[in-house]
């Protein structure tokens, strides 16, 4: 008998085949969600809870609970920071500042909270970071397909698929600074 990897799911023959159907899609960042998530890593360093940012039209907008707005404002001059005023988050809130929020709020969704799961073999996780790390790589949308039970996807074996998308998990720190940042 094969001996087990315990991340990974794999049929009885030991060969790390799909684990999922579907299409799969990477977009290349725009420069904005780049600067953006950029900011958000440096604020959440200094205030780990809630906030929500907006860049775009030459224009960042900074909504930072348990900050206050004259600190904020010495960081980014050119922002609007809390434009209602100071405030606190409550216990139920979001965490922080995450790019989970930023892909909803600039509309890519490059969201880690949909490809939770600690199992690579499943391509909903490693096909997507697949797709996303490729097409930064190119600067060019990727779309994948694959079904359950494939052993190559793009040319290359499923089994390194994975392996980039373990390499990937364990560059970020983990599942859980993937599920928190997402694909930026």
């Amino acid at each position: 008998m094969v001996a087990q990897d315990p991340i990974l799911a794999s049929n009885q023959d030991g060969e790390i085949r799909c684990g999922d159907n579907g299409i799969f899609r990477g977009v290349p960042l725009t420069e904005e969600e780049r600067t953006l998530s950029k900011i958000a890593h440096d604020i959440y360093e200094r205030y780990p809870s809630d906030g929500k940012y907006v860049l775009g039209n030459g224009k960042l907008i900074i909504c930072q609970s348990n900050a206050k707005t004259e600190d904020l404002k010495k960081l980014y001059p050119t922002a609007v920071i809390n434009p209602l005023g100071d405030w606190s988050g409550g216990t139920d809130v979001d965490s922080g500042a995450t790019n989970r929020k930023l892909g909803s709020d600039m509309a890519q969704s490059v969201s880690g909270g949909g490809l939770m799961g600690k199992d690579l073999s499943k391509a909903d996780v490693s096909v997507n970071i697949y797709a996303f790390l490729k097409a930064q790589k190119t600067g060019k949308p990727v779309e994948l397909f694959c079904a359950i039970g494939d052993t190559e996807i793009d040319g290359k074996p499923y089994r390194e698929i994975v392996e980039i998308a373990r390499n990937y998990i364990t560059r970020i720190g983990g599942f859980e600074k993937f599920a928190e940042w997402g694909l930026f």
